[in-house]
């Protein structure tokens, strides 16, 4: 594999650093925001919104799994087809490779419009095998235009409640009302034409926001990385935001690998006297990501930031607040593999109510973390040691 010189490392430093927040869209006002905690608030406000759906139905999903909470999701969209609403659906191929075909089916016989992304199987039309490790991350689902979903809650089990029967995963998901909606359709339009249609390097262009009727509201921007030259839009957002913090920087993140970089504005950030905080998976459900991750406890610790392993059911989580007024919910993760490879999206919010229910919550969730101490970190076992540095190797593939 070749890899870049530093020369080149450099300057996509300063371009990430000077850029600014330049990425899909605008910010726009006149959003109503709710957040949602894990499956147990999540799923039924989709479900609702689905069922209320009067035109349109666009869901993009990277794991769309045939158990309770998958076809209770493909049910609901096949009553929605049946009854006239237009009905299109993107799932991954990777992230989906368990679920049951037949599901996909039925769900193509009651006529929704149902596409996989990037196969693997060989002889499916679509096939590439230079593009077998680019994956559809992203969780998005638009309905009418008006209201949007997106956040790191996949349609499984994992993220249903455990009074229910479910993992209940702990992860958050944010329902915007409003133009940002509309951004969201067109992340979601890219996409599908890039499957269904020839490809093209033509940009949609964007519509002006549409009239809410919900006044000033929320400032939300949605951002993806589908464009080559939007394909650190994410981050560059992240950056900016990273350097103006001046108070307190809240990071929740399920696969936090950060590049030198991304450490080195969060020090910059505790030297001008923010606290930098990070809730991390305690047990990774991909493993060899935590090992990754622990690699790295060491700098960021002597760095001043403070690390907490989140106890209990599995973390998966992506989302960060800056100095209580600006948040970010989506399926991006601080690691290689949402930079590099993967399909991702975020709703970035700038409202101080908004932040401020965010950051409530993230002192809540530090209630069920144990807070990692150098000390600790620096006497892990050997085998533990072995391990971290083994897949630390591998971190940008991973």
């Amino acid at each position: 594999m070749v890899r870049p010189g530093p020369a080149r490392d450099t300057f996509d430093q300063l371009r990430e650093i000077f850029a600014g927040t330049a990425g899909f869209e605008a910010m726009v006002s006149g959003n109503r925001v709710t957040l949602l905690h894990d499956g147990e608030q999540a799923f039924p406000a989709m479900l609702e919104a689905i069922a209320g759906a009067q035109r349109e139905i666009l869901l993009e999903m990277y794991w769309f799994a045939s158990d309770e909470v998958g076809r209770q999701f493909a049910d609901a969209l096949i009553a929605k087809s049946e009854a006239g609403v237009l009905v299109r659906v993107i799932y991954d191929a990777v992230g989906s490779l368990q679920s049951d075909n037949s599901m996909f089916a039925k769900m193509r016989e009651a006529g929704c419009q149902v596409e996989q992304y990037n196969p693997i199987a060989p002889w499916r039309a679509r096939f590439r095998i230079g593009l077998l490790n680019n994956r559809d991350h992203r969780k998005l689902l638009v309905v009418d235009r008006r209201v949007g979903f997106t956040g790191g809650v996949n349609l499984g089990n994992e993220w249903a409640p455990e009074s229910a029967g479910g993992a209940g995963w702990r992860d958050d998901t944010i329902r915007i009302e409003g133009p940002a909606a509309e951004q969201m359709c067109d992340v979601f339009g890219f996409g599908w034409r890039r499957i269904v249609e020839p490809p093209t390097s033509a940009r949609p262009r964007p519509r002006p926001p549409v009239d809410t009727g919900l006044g000033e509201g929320s400032r939300v921007r949605v951002l993806a990385n589908h464009y080559f030259r939007e394909r650190r839009a994410i981050r560059q957002a992240y950056v900016h935001q990273i350097q103006s913090a001046q108070r307190s920087i809240c990071i929740t993140n399920s696969y936090f690998v950060p590049d030198a970089p991304i450490r080195r504005l969060l020090s910059q950030a505790v030297d001008r006297g923010a606290e930098v905080r990070v809730i991390l998976p305690g047990k990774s459900d991909v493993t060899a990501v935590g090992h990754a991750a622990r690699k790295l406890y060491g700098r960021l610790l002597e760095s001043g930031i403070q690390l907490h392993e989140w106890q209990g059911t599995i973390l998966h989580a992506k989302t960060a607040v800056i100095d209580g007024r600006w948040c970010t919910v989506g399926t991006y993760n601080l690691d290689s593999r949402s930079l590099r490879f993967n399909l991702e999206v975020v709703a970035a919010v700038e409202d101080a109510s908004v932040a401020g229910a965010m950051e409530e919550r993230f002192h809540q969730d530090l209630g069920r973390t144990t807070p990692v101490s150098h000390d600790q970190w620096r006497r892990r076992p050997l085998h533990q040691r072995m391990l971290d540095d083994f897949f630390y190797r591998f971190h940008k593939l991973l």
